[in-house]
């Protein structure tokens, strides 16, 4: 006699039939690359708490954006490594700047088969490592820090970046960089915001990457880990502002926000698989206490099944592949 409690064990029996009756699935075109491009380098530079990553070369970076599309990734996100800072980040819209200069290489090599994004924030500019100007007493002005982004939004559009990724966590940031944009002409440009983003300790790895010039934390400005409702808050607020795309960052640590958000708001929401989730992977499969491709596929299943519509993960290109191959 077969029992009503049976079907879900028919339904895992074989191979075949799990991956016919999968809830969640992932695509290469739901995952984007972030990628690092730093001036004044010759040859690409090991990121050592990043196994497998690299600070690019402008050179090295064409063939990492090429190899993307290639494994159809959806899109790369740039961040920038400049050779000099200051106090106002002038770096982040000077024509010249690294992550423009960046932006407009790829956007000539790769721009019709990935989407260009570009990071839109002060850190990685600035002398003292906060993603905003500073006061005379040292906190971060947030007015002063949206003139800045307005700027940086507007030169990171006529690079030829698709997308700007408002990574700072300014109050209004949406509407600054919205408001420029269309002041200029450039009304297609998408502006994701990073809604929901955290003060962790997920972050080391990157600051790493970046050359980050931080003293002390950032918790002033982005979020408190113990606050979820705050998070969707956030995310309604940039809807309002005019947002095309939201973002909750990390990911693992912060699912049950992914999940709010994602019931809440309209528009994509997408998620950061950031370099510290990243970097535990690396670590432990290279020590052989866990399966490694096994923990990175489940780890984007489940950011996948909280809602994320889209993936920024380092691990894009190589989980692509397995993707395409179902091997």
């Amino acid at each position: 006699m077969s029992f009503p409690s049976q079907r879900p064990r028919r339904l895992r029996r074989t191979p075949a039939v799990r991956r016919l009756v999968r809830e969640t699935h992932a695509v290469p075109s739901q995952l984007v690359l972030p990628a690092f491009v730093r001036e004044g380098i010759s040859e690409p530079v090991a990121i050592s708490s990043m196994p497998g990553v690299r600070q690019h070369t402008i050179d090295s970076l064409r063939r990492a954006a090429v190899e993307a599309a290639e494994a159809g990734v959806g899109g790369i996100m740039l961040f920038g490594v400049p050779a000099v800072r200051d106090a106002v980040g002038s770096g982040a819209d000077d024509p010249e700047g690294i992550l423009n200069v960046a932006a407009a290489a790829l956007a000539a090599e790769v721009g019709d088969a990935l989407v260009v994004q570009t990071d839109l924030c002060l850190d990685e500019f600035t002398d003292h490592g906060h993603c905003g100007v500073l006061t005379a007493g040292g906190a971060v002005d947030n007015d002063a820090t949206l003139e800045r982004y307005a700027a940086m939004g507007v030169a990171q559009a006529r690079a030829g970046s698709a997308l700007l990724g408002l990574s700072g966590m300014m109050d209004g940031q949406v509407e600054a960089v919205r408001e420029a944009l269309d002041a200029e002409g450039f009304i297609d440009t998408i502006v994701l915001a990073y809604s929901a983003k955290y003060a962790g300790a997920f972050y080391g790895p990157f600051r790493e990457a970046v050359d980050s010039q931080l003293k002390g934390d950032r918790r002033t400005y982005q979020m408190d880990p113990g606050n979820a409702r705050e998070g969707l808050r956030e995310a309604l607020l940039d809807v309002e502002e005019g947002a095309d795309i939201v973002m909750v960052k990390p990911a693992l640590p912060y699912l049950d926000v992914l999940a709010d958000v994602r019931a809440a708001v309209d528009v994509p929401v997408w998620a950061y698989q950031v370099s510290g989730e990243y970097a535990m992977v690396e670590a432990a499969s290279a020590n052989g206490w866990i399966d490694r491709r096994g923990a990175i596929e489940e780890s984007l299943l489940a950011i996948r099944r909280a809602g994320a519509d889209a993936i920024l993960t380092y691990w894009a290109v190589e989980a692509a592949r397995w993707l395409t191959s179902g091997r």
